[in-house]
């Protein structure tokens, strides 16, 4: 049976891991550092286009009224894909929920530890605890867009399900263009602070159930949270729901 006691036991030793050469990167927006401390950023695309205002202080706040009403639908143990500073996995612990959070940068990991979060360091893409145990994989803030393939990382997901589990991806709203493309976050104060290019993609909520397919997945239904939120369930594909 699964135990977050194993999970928790293996964040201990060294977690580095070994990417194949296959696997994409796995840069969050959340995990990327620029050179110099930004209150806010933006994401621009390698033609010049601002992509999004980054949420960069939302990031380091605590979890929503809304995402954890939105959560406490779903089973546990909760795995959080591309988690930054750990809001989420914070606030799932604290109510006594087990849950870990995945994210590859560093920096993002010293930050959640300096919290007192337990996150490991590892590719989303790397060997991780549970596979095929978690009941419920989580992609939010953004996280679809991690390794620049929706399908890509989706089929991973479906490595990390139970069987009965359920995937909650954050998507875009209706009317929005689904994409991929080069892009690079910037300071958003004028400094001139800029990250590394990485890949990355925009997935919409018209298209989520045509890419879930794709990787193996079955759309279960999305949900509306206030503001302007989009959320997909997803289920392996052929589970009874």
């Amino acid at each position: 049976p699964f135990r977050i006691s194993m999970v928790l036991t293996e964040l201990r030793p060294s977690t580095t891991g070994t990417r194949t050469a296959a696997s994409p990167p796995s840069t969050s927006l959340k995990s990327v550092t620029l050179p110099v401390p930004a209150v806010s950023a933006v994401l621009r695309s390698a033609c010049g286009e601002i992509v999004v205002d980054l949420e960069v202080g939302r990031w380091r706040e605590s979890a929503s009224a809304d995402e954890l009403e939105l959560l406490a639908r779903y089973a546990d143990p909760v795995l959080d894909i591309g988690c930054g500073p750990g809001r989420i996995v914070e606030a799932l612990a604290v109510s006594g929920r087990p849950c870990l959070g995945v994210d590859s940068s560093p920096h993002a990991v010293r930050e959640a530890r300096r919290r007192g979060i337990d996150v490991l360091e590892r590719s989303v893409f790397e060997p991780l605890p549970g596979e095929r145990r978690w009941a419920t994989v989580i992609l939010l803030d953004g996280n679809i867009g991690i390794g620049g393939d929706p399908v890509v990382l989706l089929s991973r997901v479906t490595e990390l399900l139970a069987a009965d589990g359920m995937a909650v991806v954050e998507v875009e709203p209706p009317g929005a263009t689904s994409t991929t493309m080069t892009v690079r976050v910037e300071d958003g104060d004028g400094t001139g602070g800029t990250g590394p290019w990485f890949e990355w993609a925009r997935l919409a909520v018209n298209d989520v159930g045509s890419v879930a397919a794709d990787a193996g997945l079955q759309l279960v239904r999305t949900d509306r949270v206030h503001p302007d939120r989009w959320f997909a369930t997803l289920a392996l594909s052929g589970a009874d729901r």
